[in-house]
């Protein structure tokens, strides 16, 4: 059986979620003052959101190696991607414009500066949110094909 031109987009979002996620849940069990301060947004602790977006993304990770409908798997993604897109666009309409602390603390540790960090996060939602949607369209496209 030949893979389907989807399974790369799918199984690279996998471990792109797999690092973020396991980023988040690191820092998430730290101690640093930041994390126990308020989400400009969600207004929960950043060591909540963190726990509770760290879980999400394992859980669509998961969905992306294991689930066998395609459609799912970027259905699953496209609906992250776009809560990390209106959460990033919410931030701006209350003015936040610091770098966003989606990877946790654990960048202080690999010694990346945060504004790296959020750079690598917009490119990680923009491949998520594009790809996603560019999947979903192929596969409705696929589907309306007529069979031979």
């Amino acid at each position: 059986m030949r893979p389907s031109p989807t399974r790369f987009f799918t199984v690279s979002s996998g471990g792109l979620l797999l690092v973020t996620a396991a980023a988040k849940l690191i820092s998430s069990s730290g101690t640093a003052e930041v994390l126990q301060l308020g989400d400009p947004l969600l207004v929960l602790p950043f060591k909540h959101v963190l726990w509770i977006v760290g879980v999400l993304e394992l859980i669509v990770a998961r969905a992306c190696f294991i689930e066998k409908r395609e459609w799912l798997q970027a259905g699953l993604i496209a609906w992250l991607a776009t809560n990390f897109m209106l959460y990033r666009l919410g931030l701006l309409l209350i003015g936040y414009h610091k770098p966003c602390a989606c990877l946790g603390n654990l960048i202080d540790a690999l010694h990346v500066s945060p504004e790296t960090a959020d750079t690598a996060a917009k490119l990680i939602l923009g491949y998520l949110l594009l790809g996603s949607y560019a999947t979903l369209f192929w596969l409705w496209r696929q589907k309306r094909k007529p069979s031979p």
